[in-house]
């Protein structure tokens, strides 16, 4: 129902930022849970954060714990990741995903997601 594109991506040093958006479609953006995952080549899909329909609460993986915040922004449909501090392990295609639930497993199995974004930081 809903269709999610992301942008913002680059190619960025360590230690510096990018800002993360992903647009939804649809009426309903308000009605849905909102999560960022990321890819790195050769891995599998991995949780880094997520936020409740109202943006009242945010869930972050330990790895991006303290230099990813997630916003959303239901009156422009988006979703944003802004990510500080970056690492190059940050390296990897980020995803946002939409699901009904608030839990890092409905997102993952959402099947809502966009098309991805690169990410790559540099040493």
């Amino acid at each position: 129902q809903v269709q999610l594109v992301e942008s913002g991506g680059g190619l960025v040093q360590a230690g510096g930022s990018l800002r993360l958006s992903c647009a939804a479609s649809g009426r309903t953006f308000s009605s849905y849970a909102m999560g960022w995952f990321r890819q790195a080549p050769g891995k599998e899909r991995e949780f880094a954060a997520a936020i409740t329909r109202s943006g009242g609460s945010t869930s972050y993986a330990d790895s991006v714990k303290g230099r990813f915040t997630i916003s959303r922004d239901n009156n422009k449909n988006t979703v944003y990741l802004q990510m500080n501090s970056l690492k190059p392990e940050d390296t990897a295609v980020y995803y946002c995903a939409a699901s009904s639930a608030y839990s890092r497993t409905a997102l993952y199995n959402s099947d809502y997601w966009g098309q991805g974004t690169q990410v790559t930081v540099s040493s």
